[in-house]
């Protein structure tokens, strides 16, 4: 049995992740969203063991002690972080993963698990940008300004992943990704064979 793929996307703040990342788990019914374990408390509607694993800043503190994650980062003053056994778990038994993190995050894969597949959302102008952040109506200019000001860090960093994607439409972007995974699910490399294939004859 073919081990699973672990597909990691990032982006900045307000590009879409979140809806690409449902609509393409619609397209790909098989493919699974990878949990972050976090220190925050449950915002209204979350459910632990659902949306997040909920835990205690001194259980993570430990967890890190002990080099159990294979990323983690502090945003906003909360901790966030996914546990390499359980990835590796899941890929074993052949499960394609999907891990929405930051570029910090991915990049600690990217040491970590080098076949790991990295793209990176972005969006098709800073100006298109601003207006979703906007559309949120939770910001005011001040912090609108501020995260623009960390998007175009975060941009800066697209050259260090497999893949770039733009999310235009969120259809579009979800078939990009879609696609980006079904070809590398076909490479030789990740030991794909034909069908009854029954060694390395040439």
């Amino acid at each position: 049995m073919a081990a699973g793929l672990l597909v990691v996307l990032s982006g900045p703040s307000g590009v879409g992740k979140g809806t690409v990342c449902r609509r393409l788990l619609h397209l790909r019914p098989s493919l699974q969203l990878s949990r972050s374990l976090t220190t925050r408390h449950p915002r209204p509607g979350e459910e632990d063991g659902r949306d997040y694993d909920f835990t205690t800043l001194a259980r993570f503190q430990k967890l890190i002690s002990n080099d159990a994650f294979l990323e983690w980062a502090v945003v906003y003053g909360h901790y966030y972080g996914t546990l390499q056994k359980t990835v590796e778990e899941s890929l074993a038994r052949g499960t394609d993963l999907l891990l929405e993190i930051d570029i910090q995050g991915a990049l600690q894969v990217r040491r970590r698990l080098a076949e790991a597949v990295l793209i990176f959302l972005a969006p098709p102008s800073m100006e298109a940008l601003r207006t979703r952040i906007a559309g949120r109506g939770t910001e005011d200019a001040l912090h609108i300004n501020r995260r623009l000001q960390e998007a175009q860090h975060e941009l800066a960093a697209y050259h260090l992943y497999d893949y770039l994607v733009v999310n235009d439409r969120v259809e579009d972007a979800a078939a990009s990704i879609s696609a980006i995974i079904e070809a590398e699910k076909c490479k030789v490399s990740r030991g794909v064979r034909p069908p009854g294939w029954g060694g390395d004859e040439r």
